[in-house]
């Protein structure tokens, strides 16, 4: 199972960025997509999450600015970031927990996608 990311990039603040991720190979069954992010000098952190089920949720500095979505049907899940502010620079990384076939229930990360926020 591959992921790949784009939709990075470098933005002003106040505007926005949509990120998409696409998992390919022989997969079964997603569990739960997700989006985290590292910024230089901070730890990884949880942004956004979405159910198989659609249920969504959000870490309390992107609530009300960012918008996750998923494609079951491309095995896509898609970040739309708006109102990005400076804190927002981070490398972005999909995250997918899922069941391939012949393979146990594990997590799967995508490469990352630099957003830069910056006027």
């Amino acid at each position: 199972v591959q992921l790949q990311a784009c939709g990075g990039g470098l933005v002003q603040p106040g505007g926005s960025l949509r990120l998409s991720c696409a998992a390919s190979g022989r997969i079964f069954s997603i569990y739960r997509m997700d989006w985290y992010r590292q910024a230089p000098g901070k730890q990884r952190e949880l942004v956004a999450t979405i159910s198989n089920g659609g249920s969504a949720d959000y870490a309390d500095s992107v609530r009300g600015r960012f918008a996750i979505s998923g494609d079951n049907g491309k095995n896509a899940v898609y970040l739309q970031m708006n109102s990005l502010k400076l804190e927002d620079t981070a490398v972005y990384y999909c995250h997918y927990y899922l069941h391939a076939i012949a393979t146990p229930d594990m997590d799967y990360w995508g490469k990352g996608t630099q957003v830069t926020v910056s006027s």
